[in-house]
């Protein structure tokens, strides 16, 4: 079973373009990225008013419709800011809550970062949360209770969290195991594994200047803030620029096309699987570090977060497509809501029906989009 099991991520991705009359080539052209909009033009000519001015009017229309489309979650966003301040202005307009919002969502930002690189590439990864927990375990267990040395704790569990995703892309790409079930599966694995080393306790004691590579301040907000910014922006650069991440577009968009015009897709598949485990990793490194210590029976309550980040995230910048930077602003706006909210008065409850909701409506939202462009 392929993630066409679950909420399809291939099927919110637009194939590349090709002319239909003629079978893909080994040619430079595979590597053609999806286009984001129409051609110019298209949907404009022939179909408004032939005056200089109507046309005008027309184009204008297409560009606020484009405009709209990528960002109007970050109106509302800002909208949702103004409602909190007129009903909070003493509370919820100060600098302290927006560094609050900012400051506190790293862990959550390197993991949707993780699911949206399976995601692009048609597959899906249920275990990161639970590879974000056994690095966070792994590090102060190894280097308090055992003595190892710190660093070398660190890389230990980077490495830990890589061979889970490899194990992950060789069972469901090499041995054809359903995604779903060998995710899971090794989700509750790793879960056990690191309640196992670490007695189901929360081990603490880990050395104050390694907190400082999660929460030493610049700018007013902590370091881990421009971590997850970085690590966007490195993601958004690959997969727009380079020929890897127009082949990751490519294998996710059509996997049985891209394999004739020669595209490696098993390996490109399974370095997705790799690459998303290595992201939840390091982010249970800066995650332990920001706190000290770690009950790994916690992650779990990651991973539907992280989902309604990434999928309302293809409602932002690139609509129907998952993109870092979309990501990110999709991370800050569920944070602000939910903040808000309990900000007046809403706790315990508010934080699962919030992500929930945004998660049925994100993957309504880029289901709808992908089928209105399919139809252009």
């Amino acid at each position: 079973m392929r993630a066409t099991d679950a909420p399809d991520p291939r099927t919110l991705t637009n194939p590349p373009s090709t002319n239909g009359d003629s079978p893909p080539s080994d040619t430079p052209s595979s590597d053609t990225p999806p286009s984001d909009t129409q051609p110019s033009g298209a949907g404009v000519s022939g179909t408004g008013p032939t005056s200089a001015d109507g046309g005008d009017l027309t184009r204008g229309a297409v560009r606020w419709h484009q405009f709209s489309s990528r960002y109007a979650i970050v109106g509302i966003w800002a909208l949702m800011c103004v409602v909190y301040g007129a009903l909070m202005p003493d509370s919820f307009l100060q600098a302290d809550t927006f560094r609050n919002i900012f400051a506190s969502q790293q862990a959550l930002v390197f993991l949707a970062l993780a699911a949206m690189l399976t995601f692009v590439v048609g597959e899906f990864d249920l275990s990161i949360a639970s590879t974000l927990g056994l690095s966070a375990t792994l590090v102060p267990v190894l280097a308090v209770l055992h003595g190892w040395n710190l660093a070398l704790a660190c890389v230990v569990a980077v490495l830990a969290s890589s061979l889970a995703g490899l194990l992950n892309g060789i069972l469901v790409v090499k041995v054809g195991v359903p995604a779903l079930i060998v995710t899971l599966g090794s989700s509750t694995l790793l879960l056990g594994i690191a309640s196992l080393v670490s007695h189901q306790t929360t081990v603490s004691g880990l050395s104050p200047s390694f907190a400082d590579l999660s929460i030493r301040r610049f700018a007013g907000l902590p370091v881990n803030f421009y971590y997850g910014l970085v690590l966007a922006l490195a993601i958004g650069y690959v997969l727009t620029f380079t020929p890897l991440g127009r082949h990751m577009a490519f294998v996710g968009a059509n996997r049985e096309v891209a394999r004739l015009a020669g595209v490696a897709v098993d390996r490109i598949r399974i370095g997705a699987f790799v690459a998303g485990s290595t992201v939840a990793g390091i982010g249970g490194l800066l995650l332990v570090a920001s706190v000290g210590g770690y009950d790994s029976t916690v992650s779990p309550t990651y991973l539907l977060p992280a989902f309604a980040a990434t999928f309302l995230g293809t409602a932002v910048i690139r609509p129907g497509r998952f993109n870092p930077l979309g990501t990110l602003v999709a991370i800050y706006f569920l944070a602000t809501g939910i903040l808000g909210l309990q900000m007046l008065g809403s706790t315990g409850w508010i934080e699962n029906v919030f992500y929930g909701t945004a998660l049925i409506i994100a993957v309504s939202v880029s289901t709808i989009v992908r089928r209105r462009t399919s139809t252009t």
